[in-house]
């Protein structure tokens, strides 16, 4: 068994917690406690009932999220609140919730993780949102059909595109996760294709009135890459086994 502190410790650490402001909901760091030992992590997006269910059939005492328990605000211990936080304490499982921390680490980032998959090396720092980069510009010349094929297979599913850019890229920014409705911002630093999760509808004629390539690749499956890198990091470091628990929203 592994000490539950010195993993969480390691980890704030190797994520910078501390030093990376993000949404006050976020919540960064340890948010459930268990009894002190760890001896399986399970890997997820979102800390949801369905995914803390399946951890808790799975052994997991620990379970590493990119979207914790906290996202809606303070709420009363009833309903699904209620048997998220029971089934982990029932199953003496530690939660842990890593937002911005993870989408803008240079190793293992979503948006990192990304741009590599998709064969672009690592970028610049892009996308200022709470102060400092979260995302990454990558120089780039291919055509707009070759990059959406590489998302769909990269991703695992179909891409959307609003196509308001060149046909030649020539600069591609990368934000992992609901960052659409930033279309503006992403222009404004210089790129002419933008990669994301999701959007809201209005998102789409922006990016068109801007002459921005706009792909949505799905909030989900753009955000799976860090958390399954982040337990698999811990689990060779402290020598524990690991699982990645998919619970797709296909958006």
């Amino acid at each position: 068994m592994t000490k539950l502190r010195e993993i969480i410790d390691y980890t704030d650490g190797y994520l910078r917690t501390a030093e990376i402001t993000d949404w006050t909901n976020a919540w960064n760091g340890l948010q459930v406690e268990n009894s002190g030992a760890v001896s399986r992590i399970g890997a997820a997006v979102d800390a949801c009932e369905a995914v803390i269910s399946q951890a808790a059939q799975s052994g997991v005492t620990l379970l590493v999220v990119h979207h914790g328990l906290f996202w809606s605000g303070v709420q009363p211990l009833t309903g699904a609140v209620f048997r998220k936080i029971k089934t982990a304490l029932g199953h003496d499982m530690a939660i842990y919730s890593a937002h911005l921390p993870l989408d803008l680490h240079p190793d293992i980032g979503n948006n990192a993780l990304l741009a590599r998959a998709l064969g672009f090396g690592d970028g610049e720092p892009f996308f200022i949102t709470k102060g400092r980069p979260i995302g990454l510009k990558v120089r780039a010349v291919l055509s707009r059909d070759v990059l959406a094929a590489r998302l769909k297979e990269v991703l695992g599913g179909a891409v959307h595109l609003a196509p308001g850019g060149p046909e030649q890229t020539a600069c591609i920014g990368i934000v992992t996760g609901g960052a659409g409705g930033e279309v503006g911002q992403a222009a404004a630093e210089g790129v002419d294709t933008f990669i994301t999760g999701e959007g809201p509808h209005h998102s789409f004629t922006a990016a068109e009135e801007l002459g921005v390539n706009l792909f949505y690749g799905g909030h989900y499956a753009t955000e799976t890459f860090g958390v399954k890198a982040l337990a698999a990091h811990l689990g060779e470091r402290f020598a524990l086994p690991w699982e990645f628990i998919d619970h797709p929203t296909g958006l």
